[in-house]
């Protein structure tokens, strides 16, 4: 019975409508995580993920500290049998299955709360963090070699530092310019841009390409006019085919469109009576060349909008807050494969990650 069940479920599709993709869970993906030494390997909150464009392996960051008391305590599994952490940063093939995984080694200061993964065109994996002290970005080898550090663990210098970061959320980088865009992002209320090679400080910018201010801003209140700061987070960075700069700004319900000088184009509101967490939590462009769709994960609402990319106008959405395949508890991220299928990332008591297959288009 729970293979039929599994079976209809995989697949009936995710309807949005009839302008817009469609996509269905596989409740089979990934593959169940192997054991260790007869320990059954477990996630934690999965704050980042992923898609390495050149062979589709889709990477995770975790959060090891965040396994449950009755999985791991005292340090060590509760039981025989369970359970164990799988490494902060892991790699899954196509298909789902648990590759390697690493931890750190070698250099960098690793942060205290793993936030944010990116594969560049090169196959190098940059992370952040998002505790108080976590003010760097991180640069690996694909097999954990550490390369780089931006920023620095410590004291946060404000939105006008040209060295030092405020909780970055997220980044992407420019290939023909090697340019790094930053999300920073819990702490602070901008995009940063950094030469991807040597680290250097190049430019930065706030809400509607003005000068960041890092003043309290009042709470968001859709009946008000939209802020003039970004909020906190900036949770993501986003580069479309045709140049622009997207920038997730969670709390304020909306998507900020710049180009990559830093300058203003538009704004999209998504559902804007959210209040509590805000529901720009994460955001990727469909895979068509001319990208005419925006995915957006909404954490606070436990769905993903279609939006049309000129517009930003909703044209269907999927998934509801739940814990079973398909539902969301706190999705956080998501990522997209050259095939167009979407992978997501839960924290909170999500601690999971869900493929959702291209049906339509």
């Amino acid at each position: 019975m729970r293979k039929v069940l599994a079976a209809l479920l995989a697949a009936a599709p995710l309807l949005a409508s009839a302008e817009a993709p469609n996509f269905r869970v596989d409740p089979a993906w990934p593959r169940p995580l192997p054991e260790e030494n007869g320990v059954q390997l477990v996630l934690g909150q999965v704050a980042g993920i992923a898609v390495d464009e050149r062979n589709g392996h889709v990477w995770i960051v975790h959060r090891p500290a965040t396994l449950l008391p009755d999985e791991f305590k005292d340090g060590k599994p509760v039981t025989h049998r369970c359970c164990k952490s799988v490494p902060p940063v892991a790699e899954f093939d196509a298909a789902g299955n648990y590759l390697r995984g690493w931890a750190p080694s070698g250099g960098g200061q690793w942060p205290k709360s793993e936030h944010g993964i990116y594969i560049d065109p090169e196959g190098n994996v940059w992370l952040a963090g998002n505790a108080e002290e976590d003010n760097q970005i991180l640069k690996f080898t694909p097999d954990g070699k550490f390369l780089m550090q931006i920023g620095r663990a410590g004291k946060s210098e404000g939105s006008s530092s040209r060295t030092q970061l405020g909780r970055p959320a997220h980044m992407v980088m420019e290939p023909k310019a090697q340019e790094l865009y930053v999300a920073d992002g819990y702490g602070n209320k901008r995009v940063v841009v950094f030469d991807a090679k040597s680290g250097a400080y190049k430019r930065h910018w706030g809400a509607y390409g003005a000068q960041p201010s890092d003043d309290k801003q009042p709470p968001y209140d859709p009946n008000q006019p939209p802020a003039k700061q970004f909020g906190n987070p900036v949770h993501c960075v986003r580069l479309s085919n045709d140049g622009k700069l997207y920038v997730c700004d969670r709390v304020n319900n909306r998507i900020q469109v710049f180009e990559t000088s830093g300058k203003f184009l538009h704004e999209m509101r998504v559902e804007p009576l959210t209040l509590a967490n805000g529901s720009v939590w994460d955001m990727v462009l469909s895979h068509d060349a001319a990208q005419k769709f925006m995915y957006v994960a909404d954490g606070a609402n436990g769905r993903v909008y279609i939006l049309n990319r000129a517009d930003g106008a909703q044209l269907g959405t999927f998934g509801r807050t739940g814990r079973m395949a398909g539902e969301f508890k706190w999705v956080h991220n998501i990522a997209i494969d050259r095939q167009g299928n979407l992978y997501t990332s839960e924290v909170g008591f999500g601690r999971r990650v869900q493929k959702f297959v291209l049906v339509s288009f």
